[in-house]
Protein backbone atom coordinates (compact mmCIF):
# COMPACT_ATOMS: atom_id res chain seq x y z
CA UNK A 1 0.00 0.00 0.00
CA UNK A 2 1.15 3.73 -0.62
CA UNK A 3 3.08 4.79 2.72
CA UNK A 4 1.02 7.91 2.71
CA UNK A 5 -2.32 8.40 2.60
CA UNK A 6 -1.93 11.80 -0.05
CA UNK A 7 -4.59 13.42 0.05
CA UNK A 8 -4.38 13.56 -4.20
CA UNK A 9 -2.98 9.50 -4.06
CA UNK A 10 -6.43 8.62 -5.52
CA UNK A 11 -5.72 10.69 -8.93
CA UNK A 12 -2.88 8.48 -9.29
CA UNK A 13 -5.74 5.63 -8.67
CA UNK A 14 -7.52 6.49 -11.14
CA UNK A 15 -5.31 7.22 -14.25
CA UNK A 16 -3.69 3.75 -13.70
CA UNK A 17 -6.43 1.77 -14.48
CA UNK A 18 -7.35 4.78 -17.46
CA UNK A 19 -3.96 4.46 -19.02
CA UNK A 20 -4.24 0.52 -19.03
CA UNK A 21 -8.04 1.07 -20.35
CA UNK A 22 -6.68 2.72 -23.23
CA UNK A 23 -3.93 0.29 -23.92
CA UNK A 24 -6.41 -2.66 -23.79
CA UNK A 25 -8.23 -0.79 -26.67
CA UNK A 26 -5.92 -0.54 -28.59
CA UNK A 27 -4.20 -4.30 -28.31
CA UNK A 28 -7.30 -5.89 -28.33
CA UNK A 29 -7.99 -4.37 -31.83
CA UNK A 30 -4.49 -5.01 -32.44
CA UNK A 31 -3.85 -8.57 -31.75
CA UNK A 32 -7.65 -10.29 -30.55
CA UNK A 33 -10.01 -8.54 -32.71
CA UNK A 34 -12.62 -10.71 -32.36
CA UNK A 35 -13.07 -11.25 -28.96
CA UNK A 36 -12.21 -7.52 -28.59
CA UNK A 37 -15.43 -6.37 -30.87
CA UNK A 38 -17.76 -8.24 -28.79
CA UNK A 39 -16.31 -6.00 -25.82
CA UNK A 40 -16.02 -2.81 -27.60
CA UNK A 41 -20.20 -3.01 -28.91
CA UNK A 42 -21.19 -3.15 -25.23
CA UNK A 43 -18.89 -0.56 -23.70
CA UNK A 44 -16.01 1.30 -25.53
CA UNK A 45 -13.35 0.61 -23.31
CA UNK A 46 -10.49 3.21 -24.94
CA UNK A 47 -12.98 6.35 -24.74
CA UNK A 48 -14.03 5.21 -20.57
CA UNK A 49 -10.06 5.51 -19.99
CA UNK A 50 -10.01 9.12 -21.88
CA UNK A 51 -13.01 10.68 -20.17
CA UNK A 52 -11.46 9.44 -16.71
CA UNK A 53 -8.55 11.63 -17.93
CA UNK A 54 -10.79 14.04 -18.84
CA UNK A 55 -12.25 14.41 -15.20
CA UNK A 56 -9.02 14.12 -13.78
CA UNK A 57 -7.74 17.24 -15.57
CA UNK A 58 -10.83 19.38 -14.98
CA UNK A 59 -10.29 18.28 -10.94
CA UNK A 60 -6.45 19.64 -10.99
CA UNK A 61 -5.65 21.82 -13.52
CA UNK A 62 -7.30 24.90 -12.50
CA UNK A 63 -6.51 23.95 -9.24
CA UNK A 64 -2.43 23.99 -10.22
CA UNK A 65 -3.24 27.15 -11.98
CA UNK A 66 -4.36 28.97 -8.50
CA UNK A 67 -1.90 27.55 -6.45
CA UNK A 68 0.56 29.36 -8.59
CA UNK A 69 -0.97 32.42 -8.97
CA UNK A 70 1.22 32.90 -12.20
CA UNK A 71 0.51 32.67 -15.51
CA UNK A 72 4.09 32.19 -16.60
CA UNK A 73 4.81 29.32 -14.30
CA UNK A 74 1.34 27.50 -15.12
CA UNK A 75 2.40 27.52 -19.05
CA UNK A 76 6.15 26.91 -18.57
CA UNK A 77 5.18 24.18 -16.10
CA UNK A 78 2.76 22.61 -18.83
CA UNK A 79 5.64 22.88 -21.03
CA UNK A 80 8.07 20.80 -19.43
CA UNK A 81 5.22 18.48 -18.32
CA UNK A 82 4.17 17.12 -21.92
CA UNK A 83 6.41 18.42 -24.86
CA UNK A 84 9.80 16.23 -23.06
CA UNK A 85 8.24 12.93 -23.73
CA UNK A 86 5.62 14.00 -26.83
CA UNK A 87 9.21 15.20 -28.42
CA UNK A 88 10.19 12.15 -27.67
CA UNK A 89 7.43 10.26 -29.18
CA UNK A 90 7.50 12.19 -31.98
CA UNK A 91 10.98 10.87 -32.93
CA UNK A 92 10.53 7.53 -32.32
CA UNK A 93 7.45 7.17 -34.59
CA UNK A 94 9.16 9.17 -37.46
CA UNK A 95 12.34 6.73 -37.03
CA UNK A 96 10.04 3.38 -36.84
CA UNK A 97 8.03 5.00 -39.90
CA UNK A 98 11.48 5.51 -41.63
CA UNK A 99 12.67 2.04 -40.61
CA UNK A 100 9.36 0.62 -42.49
CA UNK A 101 8.39 -0.20 -38.84
CA UNK A 102 5.62 2.53 -38.24
CA UNK A 103 2.94 3.24 -40.83
CA UNK A 104 2.10 6.87 -40.50
CA UNK A 105 -1.57 8.93 -41.24
CA UNK A 106 -1.24 8.74 -44.99
CA UNK A 107 -2.43 12.39 -44.91
CA UNK A 108 1.02 13.48 -43.31
CA UNK A 109 2.43 13.28 -46.37
CA UNK A 110 0.03 15.48 -48.20
CA UNK A 111 0.32 18.74 -46.34
CA UNK A 112 3.06 21.05 -45.77
CA UNK A 113 5.93 19.97 -43.14
CA UNK A 114 5.88 23.14 -41.45
CA UNK A 115 2.55 23.09 -40.71
CA UNK A 116 1.90 19.24 -39.67
CA UNK A 117 5.57 20.10 -37.39
CA UNK A 118 3.32 23.00 -35.91
CA UNK A 119 0.06 21.38 -35.14
CA UNK A 120 2.06 18.17 -33.50
CA UNK A 121 3.84 20.87 -31.33
CA UNK A 122 1.28 22.65 -30.04
CA UNK A 123 -0.77 19.77 -29.37
CA UNK A 124 -3.67 21.21 -31.54
CA UNK A 125 -3.29 19.24 -34.68
CA UNK A 126 -6.61 17.62 -33.53
CA UNK A 127 -8.70 20.69 -33.63
CA UNK A 128 -6.65 22.03 -36.89
CA UNK A 129 -7.41 19.61 -39.45
CA UNK A 130 -3.80 17.84 -39.50
CA UNK A 131 -3.09 14.90 -39.06
CA UNK A 132 -1.04 13.26 -35.68
CA UNK A 133 2.07 11.63 -35.84
CA UNK A 134 1.14 9.37 -33.35
CA UNK A 135 -2.83 8.90 -33.45
CA UNK A 136 -4.09 9.02 -29.23
CA UNK A 137 -2.59 12.67 -29.47
CA UNK A 138 -6.27 13.73 -30.59
CA UNK A 139 -6.65 13.82 -26.45
CA UNK A 140 -4.43 16.30 -25.81
CA UNK A 141 -5.90 19.00 -28.33
CA UNK A 142 -9.11 19.09 -25.75
CA UNK A 143 -6.45 19.65 -22.93
CA UNK A 144 -4.65 21.91 -24.39
CA UNK A 145 -8.40 24.53 -25.39
CA UNK A 146 -9.21 23.64 -21.85
CA UNK A 147 -5.95 25.27 -20.88
CA UNK A 148 -6.74 28.23 -22.70
CA UNK A 149 -10.21 28.32 -21.36
CA UNK A 150 -9.47 28.02 -17.58
CA UNK A 151 -6.32 30.55 -18.20
CA UNK A 152 -9.04 32.97 -19.20
CA UNK A 153 -11.69 32.51 -16.82
CA UNK A 154 -8.68 32.89 -13.87
CA UNK A 155 -7.24 36.07 -15.59
CA UNK A 156 -11.05 37.56 -15.56
CA UNK A 157 -11.90 36.38 -11.85
CA UNK A 158 -14.38 33.76 -12.76
CA UNK A 159 -13.04 30.92 -12.19
CA UNK A 160 -15.44 30.34 -9.91
CA UNK A 161 -17.99 29.32 -12.66
CA UNK A 162 -17.08 25.83 -13.59
CA UNK A 163 -20.40 24.69 -12.80
CA UNK A 164 -22.22 27.07 -14.82
CA UNK A 165 -19.24 26.85 -17.98
CA UNK A 166 -19.76 23.20 -17.82
CA UNK A 167 -23.57 23.59 -18.74
CA UNK A 168 -23.66 25.86 -21.05
CA UNK A 169 -20.71 24.35 -23.01
CA UNK A 170 -23.08 21.03 -23.07
CA UNK A 171 -25.92 23.30 -23.64
CA UNK A 172 -24.90 24.59 -26.71
CA UNK A 173 -23.26 21.28 -27.89
CA UNK A 174 -26.34 19.94 -28.69
CA UNK A 175 -28.01 21.92 -31.30
CA UNK A 176 -24.58 22.52 -32.91
CA UNK A 177 -23.80 19.10 -33.21
CA UNK A 178 -27.54 18.86 -34.61
CA UNK A 179 -26.51 21.71 -37.18
CA UNK A 180 -23.36 21.06 -38.16
CA UNK A 181 -22.13 17.47 -39.18
CA UNK A 182 -18.67 17.99 -39.65
CA UNK A 183 -15.58 20.43 -38.88
CA UNK A 184 -15.10 23.82 -40.70
CA UNK A 185 -11.28 23.55 -40.52
CA UNK A 186 -10.54 20.58 -42.43
CA UNK A 187 -8.84 19.21 -45.55
CA UNK A 188 -5.97 21.88 -47.40
CA UNK A 189 -7.12 24.68 -45.25
CA UNK A 190 -3.47 25.26 -44.21
CA UNK A 191 -3.49 28.95 -44.31
CA UNK A 192 -6.61 28.99 -41.80
CA UNK A 193 -4.41 26.30 -39.83
CA UNK A 194 -1.33 27.50 -39.65
CA UNK A 195 -2.50 30.82 -38.51
CA UNK A 196 -4.35 29.80 -36.12
CA UNK A 197 -1.82 27.76 -34.29
CA UNK A 198 0.37 30.50 -34.70
CA UNK A 199 -2.26 32.83 -33.44
CA UNK A 200 -2.43 29.78 -30.14
CA UNK A 201 1.46 30.29 -29.52
CA UNK A 202 1.47 34.05 -29.43
CA UNK A 203 -1.48 34.58 -27.34
CA UNK A 204 0.38 31.81 -24.53
CA UNK A 205 3.47 33.59 -24.42
CA UNK A 206 1.87 37.29 -24.15
CA UNK A 207 -0.35 35.92 -21.00
CA UNK A 208 2.61 34.00 -19.49
CA UNK A 209 5.22 37.44 -20.13
CA UNK A 210 2.42 40.21 -19.63
CA UNK A 211 0.67 42.19 -16.51
CA UNK A 212 -2.05 43.65 -16.25
CA UNK A 213 -4.77 44.54 -19.28
CA UNK A 214 -2.17 42.98 -21.70
CA UNK A 215 -2.14 39.97 -19.93
CA UNK A 216 -6.11 39.57 -19.50
CA UNK A 217 -6.59 40.61 -23.11
CA UNK A 218 -4.36 37.65 -24.49
CA UNK A 219 -5.81 35.03 -21.84
CA UNK A 220 -9.31 36.21 -23.05
CA UNK A 221 -8.20 35.89 -26.88
CA UNK A 222 -7.06 32.12 -26.37
CA UNK A 223 -9.81 31.18 -24.64
CA UNK A 224 -11.85 32.16 -27.28
CA UNK A 225 -9.94 30.40 -29.76
CA UNK A 226 -9.32 27.39 -27.50
CA UNK A 227 -13.88 27.47 -27.89
CA UNK A 228 -13.54 28.58 -31.52
CA UNK A 229 -11.50 25.85 -32.40
CA UNK A 230 -13.32 23.14 -30.76
CA UNK A 231 -16.52 24.22 -32.32
CA UNK A 232 -15.34 24.61 -36.39
CA UNK A 233 -12.51 22.45 -35.97
CA UNK A 234 -13.05 19.79 -33.80
CA UNK A 235 -12.78 16.07 -35.91
CA UNK A 236 -15.60 14.27 -34.25
CA UNK A 237 -18.08 17.23 -34.66
CA UNK A 238 -18.86 20.14 -31.84
CA UNK A 239 -21.41 17.56 -29.87
CA UNK A 240 -18.46 15.25 -29.02
CA UNK A 241 -16.05 18.00 -28.65
CA UNK A 242 -18.31 20.59 -26.54
CA UNK A 243 -19.58 17.36 -24.31
CA UNK A 244 -15.41 16.61 -23.94
CA UNK A 245 -14.69 20.54 -22.65
CA UNK A 246 -17.93 20.02 -20.18
CA UNK A 247 -16.78 17.35 -19.21
CA UNK A 248 -13.75 18.94 -17.75
CA UNK A 249 -15.61 21.51 -16.54
CA UNK A 250 -17.69 18.93 -14.77
CA UNK A 251 -14.45 18.04 -12.80
CA UNK A 252 -13.66 21.43 -11.87
CA UNK A 253 -17.06 22.01 -10.10
CA UNK A 254 -16.33 18.98 -8.10
CA UNK A 255 -13.10 20.49 -6.75
CA UNK A 256 -14.74 23.56 -5.93
CA UNK A 257 -17.53 22.26 -4.13
CA UNK A 258 -14.97 19.77 -1.75
CA UNK A 259 -12.91 23.75 -1.10
CA UNK A 260 -16.61 25.06 -0.71
CA UNK A 261 -16.42 27.47 -3.07
CA UNK A 262 -19.93 26.20 -4.80
CA UNK A 263 -22.51 24.02 -2.92
CA UNK A 264 -22.64 20.50 -3.88
CA UNK A 265 -25.79 20.38 -5.62
CA UNK A 266 -24.62 22.39 -8.04
CA UNK A 267 -21.50 20.47 -8.88
CA UNK A 268 -23.93 16.90 -8.94
CA UNK A 269 -26.56 19.26 -11.02
CA UNK A 270 -23.03 20.25 -13.58
CA UNK A 271 -22.40 16.89 -13.79
CA UNK A 272 -25.45 15.06 -14.19
CA UNK A 273 -25.86 17.76 -17.09
CA UNK A 274 -22.74 16.87 -18.88
CA UNK A 275 -23.77 13.19 -18.87
CA UNK A 276 -27.36 13.69 -19.78
CA UNK A 277 -26.51 16.13 -22.73
CA UNK A 278 -23.14 14.04 -23.75
CA UNK A 279 -24.86 10.49 -23.93
CA UNK A 280 -26.24 10.98 -27.16
CA UNK A 281 -23.41 12.95 -28.91
CA UNK A 282 -22.09 9.53 -30.90
CA UNK A 283 -24.41 7.04 -32.69
CA UNK A 284 -22.01 4.25 -31.26
CA UNK A 285 -23.42 1.46 -28.70
CA UNK A 286 -20.04 1.28 -26.52
CA UNK A 287 -20.15 5.45 -26.03
CA UNK A 288 -22.77 6.14 -23.48
CA UNK A 289 -21.65 3.34 -21.48
CA UNK A 290 -18.45 4.41 -21.34
CA UNK A 291 -19.13 8.69 -20.03
CA UNK A 292 -21.48 6.96 -17.35
CA UNK A 293 -18.88 4.57 -16.03
CA UNK A 294 -16.19 7.09 -16.44
CA UNK A 295 -18.60 9.43 -14.21
CA UNK A 296 -19.25 6.97 -11.87
CA UNK A 297 -15.70 5.69 -11.59
CA UNK A 298 -14.17 9.20 -10.77
CA UNK A 299 -16.88 9.72 -8.04
CA UNK A 300 -15.95 6.35 -6.22
CA UNK A 301 -12.55 7.28 -6.19
CA UNK A 302 -13.60 10.61 -4.97
CA UNK A 303 -15.49 8.90 -2.21
CA UNK A 304 -12.36 7.49 -1.25
CA UNK A 305 -9.87 9.77 -2.10
CA UNK A 306 -8.58 9.49 1.90
CA UNK A 307 -7.88 5.79 1.72
CA UNK A 308 -4.49 4.04 0.95
CA UNK A 309 -4.48 2.90 -2.47
CA UNK A 310 -1.83 -0.20 -3.69
CA UNK A 311 1.31 1.02 -4.20
CA UNK A 312 1.72 -0.58 -7.96
CA UNK A 313 -1.90 0.96 -8.99
CA UNK A 314 -0.38 4.40 -7.95
CA UNK A 315 2.98 3.70 -9.78
CA UNK A 316 0.96 3.14 -13.18
CA UNK A 317 -0.82 6.54 -12.72
CA UNK A 318 2.54 7.98 -12.25
CA UNK A 319 3.81 6.31 -15.55
CA UNK A 320 0.35 6.93 -17.38
CA UNK A 321 1.48 9.48 -19.62
CA UNK A 322 4.14 7.03 -20.86
CA UNK A 323 1.68 4.56 -21.33
CA UNK A 324 -0.97 6.63 -23.02
CA UNK A 325 1.71 8.14 -25.40
CA UNK A 326 4.36 5.47 -26.25
CA UNK A 327 2.30 2.12 -26.66
CA UNK A 328 1.01 2.91 -30.17
CA UNK A 329 4.56 2.86 -31.42
CA UNK A 330 5.50 -0.37 -29.32
CA UNK A 331 2.00 -1.88 -30.92
CA UNK A 332 3.83 -1.90 -34.32
CA UNK A 333 6.55 -3.40 -32.99
CA UNK A 334 5.53 -6.23 -31.02
CA UNK A 335 4.89 -10.25 -32.48
CA UNK A 336 2.38 -10.78 -29.64
CA UNK A 337 -0.24 -9.62 -26.76
CA UNK A 338 2.05 -11.27 -24.46
CA UNK A 339 5.56 -10.04 -25.49
CA UNK A 340 3.92 -6.17 -25.70
CA UNK A 341 2.31 -6.12 -22.38
CA UNK A 342 5.64 -7.19 -20.90
CA UNK A 343 8.14 -4.76 -22.46
CA UNK A 344 5.38 -1.89 -21.77
CA UNK A 345 5.41 -0.90 -18.42
CA UNK A 346 9.26 -1.24 -17.90
CA UNK A 347 9.83 0.81 -21.28
CA UNK A 348 7.60 3.27 -19.23
CA UNK A 349 9.39 3.45 -16.04
CA UNK A 350 12.61 4.55 -17.74
CA UNK A 351 10.91 6.78 -19.99
CA UNK A 352 9.32 8.52 -16.58
CA UNK A 353 12.69 8.54 -14.95
CA UNK A 354 14.95 9.24 -17.81
CA UNK A 355 12.68 12.09 -19.77
CA UNK A 356 9.88 12.92 -17.62
CA UNK A 357 11.23 13.56 -14.19
CA UNK A 358 14.06 15.17 -15.31
CA UNK A 359 12.37 17.71 -17.55
CA UNK A 360 9.47 18.39 -14.27
CA UNK A 361 12.27 19.33 -12.24
CA UNK A 362 13.99 21.62 -14.48
CA UNK A 363 10.24 23.09 -15.36
CA UNK A 364 9.47 23.54 -11.53
CA UNK A 365 12.91 25.19 -11.36
CA UNK A 366 12.06 27.70 -13.92
CA UNK A 367 9.32 28.44 -12.92
CA UNK A 368 10.08 29.48 -9.41
CA UNK A 369 12.79 31.78 -10.79
CA UNK A 370 10.09 34.37 -11.35
CA UNK A 371 7.46 32.82 -9.08
CA UNK A 372 5.47 35.87 -6.86
CA UNK A 373 7.58 37.25 -3.96
CA UNK A 374 4.17 36.42 -1.54
CA UNK A 375 1.53 33.87 -2.26
CA UNK A 376 -1.28 34.96 -4.82
CA UNK A 377 -4.54 36.01 -3.22
CA UNK A 378 -7.44 33.26 -5.19
CA UNK A 379 -9.08 35.01 -7.75
CA UNK A 380 -11.92 33.08 -6.92
CA UNK A 381 -14.67 35.57 -5.42
CA UNK A 382 -15.35 33.98 -1.57
CA UNK A 383 -13.02 30.63 -2.28
CA UNK A 384 -10.94 29.68 0.70
CA UNK A 385 -7.11 29.39 0.42
CA UNK A 386 -5.92 27.57 -2.60
CA UNK A 387 -4.01 24.10 -1.59
CA UNK A 388 -1.39 23.18 -2.39
CA UNK A 389 -2.05 20.14 -4.52
CA UNK A 390 -0.44 18.04 -7.35
CA UNK A 391 0.75 20.66 -10.17
CA UNK A 392 -0.46 19.28 -13.51
CA UNK A 393 -2.33 15.61 -13.28
CA UNK A 394 -2.57 15.39 -16.93
CA UNK A 395 -1.28 11.43 -18.44
CA UNK A 396 2.04 10.78 -16.35
CA UNK A 397 2.63 13.21 -13.80
CA UNK A 398 2.34 12.26 -9.59
CA UNK A 399 1.53 14.83 -6.83
CA UNK A 400 4.53 16.64 -6.00
CA UNK A 401 6.83 15.13 -8.44
CA UNK A 402 5.52 17.07 -11.48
Amino acid sequence: MASTPSRLAWLDALRGPAALAVVLHHSGWTFVPGPWAEVDRRIDVGTWGVFVFFLVSGYIIPASLERRGDLRAFWVGRAFRLLPLLLVALGLALLLAYAGAFALHPGLGTRPAPLVALGNVTMLQELLGVPAVVDVMWTLSYEMAFYLLAVALFATGQAHRSAAVATVLVAVAVPLGLLMTGPVIRGRADLVAALLAVAVVAVVVVSARSRGAARTTAAVTGGVLGLVLVILGSRIGPWQGLTILALMFAGTAVYRAEQGTIRWRTAVAAVLAVTACGLPAKDDPGWAPAIVLAVVFFGGAFLLRHRRFPRPLAHLGVISFSLYLLHPLLLRVSPNLVTFLLVLVPLCHLTHRLVEAPAQRLGRRLARRRAPAHPPVPETPGSPPVPDPAPDLVPGQRPLST
